[in-house]
């Protein structure tokens, strides 16, 4: 913007004081990068002193005093702002104050500068706004706040994101509290520790805790509501503490000497609130760092609501898998009665995935003349239908087998029986009728995976035809009117001494990345590597599947081998595993 030059009055003497401070003025405007400019608003020319040109990286001859031409170097995702700040303030007859505006502008050779910008109003008579007044400067320090932000803002978006991230997986309260004291969490945080206290019958119980003292973990895991602890506070008022070293040293006098001899120096104890009931408290620790930023304290005010959602539905979680659990195991014998001259082993192992309750199942049933019965089932579905339809089964076949009568008649009648209830659900079965003395067995299998057996010379899936799965509409079997017509193979085995017959279901043998032909591999392998031993051969092979991740269905499991009697007592060979 040119100076202008005022008219002296008349008779006025010269000023060169005024003159000379005036030019010192502009000089020292110019020496500290800040120009000045005049908006004509009714012609929309705008008129910039050189300092000003200079911001915008534009030489005199060079600007033709459109304001257009100025708003093309400043980039878009500011000038929108901008634009929409002026007319507001143009809007508004009272308002002369102007605004001020943070900026980029785009240089020639195409890097990037911030400045601001400071004007103000100048309005006629009829409070019209006719010029715009005022001074534009570079902001070399606002460029490096604007990246210092830029990386804290993202530095936060991590920690967002692994907390919410390792959180997402887990179901169960166990996984809640892995995941919290995991490097997963406390690394992008940047803490050194954590802890997680719930109350129990009015008292403190530190569930987990990570990085914290010795002494602390020691001694601390059980505290009362009246404690002189953070902790104890928080849950008195549920509102979050930022606490100091020296807070501490003054104000908590039971929780000092577990402190003072650490690197420790602020901490965060936040309530764990979820639809307005206090859960549990979060304790975290950090070293070196010295206090919390208004940003940091809502960053981990808004991850301890994340803690508590996920806490609250582990406990969620965790009630309804042991109560579905419960019901599945009520549904399964209550124990496997000895069978002379015979070991036998079962195990049951829900699904990890979820908290419903499938159908499958197992069963040992003694048979007319000394024999014995062995069975493994599934019934389709998980829910509660299915284990109360996979209980009316189970009862039937005991029944049918009591009577006698053979395994591809008992096997049809366990189909005509599913489908008469009207459940619209199948269900796949797999039948040994077994003689110990002699090692004559007959096995048939509706729509289920064939039986294993472990021999001297190696273990190997028995090739056995099958029939239809239980309870399948007659029109998509055979076509056959009579239900006791439908058939179901018999194939006949002779188990030798010290062999072994595995019974499962497809839970066992087929997962997420796995098809059923690698299960079956794995299962021979299984059979081979494993001990002679009954019961710890049912653990070893429960074992390989106890990491699986995603596990979608249910494993029943049963092992049967000709021997002597086991020392153990009956109830000892068969085991509900519930375990996660």
């Amino acid at each position: 913007m040119t100076q202008s030059n005022h008219p002296m009055p008349r008779g006025a003497s010269s000023d060169p004081l005024g003159d000379e401070l005036r030019a010192e003025l502009s000089r020292a405007m110019e020496l500290n990068g800040i120009g000045g400019f005049v908006w004509d608003l009714p012609s929309a020319r705008v008129m910039l002193d050189p300092s000003a040109l200079a911001i915008f990286d534009l030489r005199p001859d060079e600007f033709d005093g459109r304001i257009s031409t100025l708003y093309e170097r400043i980039m878009p995702e500011e000038l929108t702002g901008i634009r929409a700040r002026a007319a507001d303030i143009l809007a508004n007859p009272r308002d002369s104050t102007g605004c001020g505006n943070y900026f980029r502008v785009r240089q020639s050779d195409g890097t990037i500068r911030w400045a601001h910008s400071q004007a103000a109003l100048l309005r006629d008579e009829a409070g019209n706004a006719v010029r715009a007044v005022g001074v534009v400067r570079a902001e070399l320090q606002y460029a490096e706040k604007q990246s210092i932000l830029e990386s804290d803002r993202r530095r936060q978006a991590g920690v967002v994101e692994a907390t919410t991230s390792a959180l997402s997986q887990a179901l169960s309260v166990e996984d809640v509290l892995a995941a919290l004291t995991s490097n997963q969490i406390l690394g992008p945080v940047g803490a050194v520790g954590i802890s997680l206290t719930v109350l129990e019958q009015n008292r403190l119980h530190r569930l987990a805790s990570a990085g914290m003292p010795f002494e602390y973990v020691r001694d601390m895991e059980y505290g009362r509501l009246d404690d002189d602890r953070p902790i104890a506070e928080v849950f008195q008022t549920s509102s979050p503490l930022f606490i100091t070293r020296e807070n501490i040293r003054l104000n908590y006098s039971m929780l000092w000497p577990y402190i003072k001899g650490t690197g420790f120096t602020v901490s965060a104890v936040l309530p764990l609130m979820a639809q307005a009931r206090l859960t549990g408290v979060l304790a975290i620790l950090y070293e070196e760092k010295r206090s919390f930023s208004p940003e940091e304290r809502n960053l981990l005010i808004a991850l301890s609501a994340t803690v508590a959602q996920s806490l609250q539905r582990a406990r969620l979680y965790d009630e309804e898998h042991a109560m579905a659990v419960g019901l599945q195991q009520a549904m399964l014998p209550a124990k496997i009665e000895p069978v002379p001259g015979m070991c036998v082993a079962a195990r049951y192992r829900p699904a990890r995935a979820g908290h419903q309750i499938g159908g499958d199942w197992y069963d040992v049933m003694p048979l007319p003349e000394g024999r014995v019965g062995l069975v493994v089932g599934d019934v389709q579905g998980h829910d509660i239908q299915a284990a109360a339809v996979m209980g009316q089964l189970r009862t039937a076949l005991r029944a049918y087998a009591s009577e006698g009568h053979p395994p591809a008649a008992l096997m049809s009648r366990a189909s005509t029986f599913l489908r008469e209830l009207n459940t619209d659900r199948l269900a796949t079965c797999v039948y040994v009728s077994l003689g110990p003395a002699t090692g004559q067995a007959e096995i048939v299998r509706a729509g289920h995976p064939s039986p294993h057996i472990r021999t001297v010379d190696g273990s190997a899936a028995l090739t056995v035809e099958g029939g239809p799965p239980l309870g399948l509409p007659l029109g998509l079997t055979t076509g056959l009117p009579d239900p006791g017509d439908v058939p179901y193979p018999v194939h006949y085995l002779h188990l030798g001494p010290g062999e072994t017959l595995l019974l499962c279901t497809d839970g066992l043998l087929e997962f997420h990345d796995t098809d059923m032909a690698a299960g079956e591999r794995q299962i021979e392998i299984l059979l081979d590597s494993g001990p002679g031993d009954l019961d710890q051969l049912a653990e070893h092979i429960v074992a390989a599947i106890e990491d699986r991740q995603g596990q979608e269905d249910d494993v029943a499991l049963l092992l049967a081998s000709r021997g002597g009697p086991r020392s153990a007592a009956a109830s000892d060979v068969h085991r509900y595993s519930a375990r996660r």
